[in-house]
């Protein structure tokens, strides 16, 4: 059950994140996302001009396991319309077992 991981990924809207979450979803990639309508990042872009950005995004949650990461991390690239992406997993120290057996029941 070490193998679980929260991918988190920035999108530009609600309607972007549900595009990558059912895409995701139907590849069998994760088995369960959550979405977070409004967050209010700050970061330099475009890169290396000093300039702050502090557009809104939102922020998509993909559950997986270790061995979907790759793949998944290539299919988001591939609908997502950023040209740099956020997507990075952080990985889960602890989980129910009930839950999780669902979560790889869902991916199998």
């Amino acid at each position: 059950m070490a193998d679980m991981l929260l991918v988190y990924i920035t999108c530009d809207s609600v309607d972007q994140a549900k595009k990558i979450s059912k895409h995701l979803m139907t590849k069998k990639l994760c088995a369960c996302v959550n979405i977070f309508p409004e967050m209010h990042p700050m970061f330099f872009w475009p890169p290396k001009t000093g300039i702050i950005d502090e557009s809104r995004e939102v922020v998509l949650i993909a559950k997986t396991v270790e061995s979907k990461y790759p793949h998944l991390e290539v299919e988001v690239a591939k609908v997502h319309t950023y040209d740099t992406p956020c997507i990075f997993a952080i990985p889960v120290k602890h989980v129910a077992k009930k839950y999780y057996d669902w979560l790889v029941g869902e991916m199998s």
